[in-house]
């Protein structure tokens, strides 16, 4: 059975490593983990990384098997104003997915900064000081799951068992 794609957009300092540290990508095996139980999950990168270097270059930091899921990367956009800061991660994801003509499909994010990401439900929140961990890999699980029967159903709304107040979703702890 062919599964809808779910897309992963993906920040690197103080997700794949911790922020202002070595950057050893030391915490994408555990990302890499997760995306292989959900073969239907394609990552686009968001990292700031992306305007310094060519998707080629970034994909060259996954595993072999994971490179080819890795599709593209988000449109840079400057803010005009310190107010267009909020959730401009999330602007540029929502860009990425109508230019790709995947406007309604299941997404979510996983960044260290939650001001990004205004639709907090789709966010997995990492520890900028210590990156992507395994209580992080176990709410992605969860995430997944729930876009995954979502998109099943044929539903396009965010499941209510991923609402930021459900004791299921508790990001950051």
């Amino acid at each position: 059975m062919h599964r809808p794609e779910i897309f992963v957009f993906l920040d690197f300092d103080g997700v794949t490593h911790p922020l202002r540290e070595v950057e050893d990508f030391r915490c994408l095996p555990r990302i890499e983990a997760v995306l292989r139980e959900f073969d239907e999950c394609r990552v686009v990168i968001t990292s700031d990384w992306r305007t310094l270097f060519s998707l080629r270059r970034l994909q060259a930091h996954f595993s072999e098997d994971i490179r080819p899921r890795v599709v593209g990367t988000t449109p840079f956009r400057l803010p005009g104003h310190n107010s267009d800061f909020y959730g401009l991660r999330e602007a540029e994801a929502r860009q990425w997915l109508s230019e790709h003509h995947a406007a309604d499909a299941p997404w979510l994010a996983i960044d260290d900064a939650p001001g990004n990401w205004p639709t907090r439900a789709r966010l997995i929140l990492t520890d900028f000081k210590s990156g992507f961990m395994d209580d992080d890999a176990e709410r992605m699980r969860t995430v997944l799951r729930a876009l995954r029967a979502d998109a099943r159903h044929g539903c396009e709304s965010t499941p209510a068992s991923l609402h930021w107040g459900h004791p299921s979703f508790a990001p950051g702890t």
